[in-house]
Formats: C-alpha cells, sequence, structure tokens
C-alpha cells in the first residue's frame, strides 16, 4: 500500500482486523523509521490498548484525554504551515522526505473517540485540524492513516477526502459503499459477507482508479510486535 501522497481510511466492525493492517503498516514502514525518513505520530484513544507496545517506533505518542490529542493534531498543522512556508519560498510542489525532515504518518486507531464522543468544543477543534491535514498535508508530506467502526458521515464526515479506502467486514451492506464509494458493493466487495473466522480480510480501493483488490493482512502477536519495537531505533529529528 502506498502512502505516498495519499490519505488512508480503514474502517471495519470489532474483531475484523484493523489492528493487523496498522501494525503490518509499521512493519513494512520499520526501515524508513530507522533511518529517519519516516516519523510516526500516533493517536490511540482507546488509552493505548492496543497501539503502546509499539511506542518506541513513534516519534510522538498520545493516548491520554481527548484535548491532549487535539492538541497534537493541532501541532502537526503548525509543522503543516511550516513545511508550506518553505516549500513556497523554495518554488517546489511537494516534500522530499529527508532525515531532518522526514515524511509524517498520522496514525489515529478510532477516529469516532475523537469525532463523535469528546466535548463539542473539543470537536470543533479536532475538525478544523483534522481537515487541514486532510485537505493540505499531502503535498507537506503528511499522510493521515484512520481507523474507525461505523462509517456513517456523522462520524467520518469528510471520508470523500480519503483517496485509498480500506474496507474490512463491515455490519450491513449500506456501509459498504459509504467506504469504496457508490456501487462498490455490486461490483464484488463485499465486504458485509466477510466471515468473523477471517479477521484482515479486506477490500481496498486507491485513488484514481475503479479497481477494488482484495486484501488479507497478516497477523502480528504480541512476541512479533515486541520484537519489531526493539528492533527499531528512530533518529531524533524534525518531528521527534
Amino acid at each position: 500500500m502506498r502512502l505516498s501522497g495519499t490519505h488512508v481510511l480503514i474502517a471495519g466492525a470489532t474483531g475484523s482486523g484493523k489492528g493487523s493492517i496498522l501494525w503490518s503498516l509499521f512493519r513494512a514502514l520499520a526501515p524508513a523509521i530507522e533511518s529517519g525518513h519516516v516519523a510516526m505520530w500516533v493517536v490511540d484513544p482507546k488509552g493505548g490498548m492496543e497501539l503502546r507496545p509499539g511506542i518506541a517506533l513513534f516519534a510522538r505518542f498520545e493516548d491520554g484525554t481527548t484535548d491532549s490529542m487535539c492538541e497534537l493534531l493541532e501541532e502537526l498543522v503548525q509543522l503543516k504551515d511550516e513545511r508550506a512556508r518553505e516549500l513556497a519560498s523554495e518554488a517546489r510542489r511537494v516534500h522530499e522526505p529527508t532525515p531532518a525532515s522526514p515524511h509524517i504518518v498520522l496514525v489515529i486507531d478510532e477516529l469516532a473517540t475523537l469525532t463523535a464522543f469528546a466535548e463539542r468544543s473539543i470537536v470543533r477543534r479536532i475538525d478544523q485540524a483534522l481537515g487541514l491535514l486532510l485537505t493540505q498535508g499531502r503535498a507537506c508530506g503528511i499522510t493521515v492513516v484512520a481507523a474507525v467502526q461505523d462509517p456513517g458521515k456523522d462520524v467520518v464526515g469528510w471520508r470523500d477526502l480519503f483517496p485509498t479506502r480500506v474496507a474490512m467486514r463491515l455490519d450491513n451492506p449500506i456501509q459498504v459503499d459509504m467506504v469504496l464509494g457508490e456501487g462498490a458493493r455490486d461490483r464484488g466487495a463485499r465486504s458485509d459477507q466477510i466471515s468473523e473466522l477471517t479477521p484482515g480480510v479486506a477490500f481496498v480501493r486507491v485513488e484514481g482508479t475503479r479497481e477494488l483488490r482484495r486484501v488479507r493482512a497478516s497477523y502480528l502477536d504480541d512476541q512479533a510486535i515486541e520484537r519489531l519495537a526493539c528492533s527499531v531505533t528512530p533518529p531524533v529529528g524534525e518531528a521527534a
């Protein structure tokens, strides 16, 4: 899965294997994290239950209050603005990652916790920050990867700003087209029929094509995650 120049929405019911996709991404990015060309900014609204074991991989990690998570997003918006000004001053249109200015992958494990269950004033700030990152972040070397259980409009009002979308096992047929686009289920992406016995299976839609691809993410158990976290030492750089 390409992360540069895109944003990724991962939707799936409880137990569908969203964690498998996230940990597979972390494992695939490990060499770039260690070289300093990629920095992971990770938000885990579930109190760190899912992603804290990989904290050694992350340049930034937040699993506390929704206010602190909001502040992290707003800090990333400030960094985006700084990069945009730098690109404009150098007559460049696209950010090129270096250890001094890495590509930043923002991972939000459960988007609904930030957008649906926080206080209204914080939700407004989060909406503004995420909207700016999704509309302006790609050229500045920022990718948003968001996982969500409910792909309904009230939870993911900006899902059209995610060019790459992953539909894991979903609860009903309507949600399939919500995630992958109108007519996706009729073209074979029947995520509502994925078996509960096959977590990690999903259908993927990539920007610029109507093609839908069936995939399965590999599963990393606790021991594999521990080995991964111990094997990578991110350098101290812009995002640290």
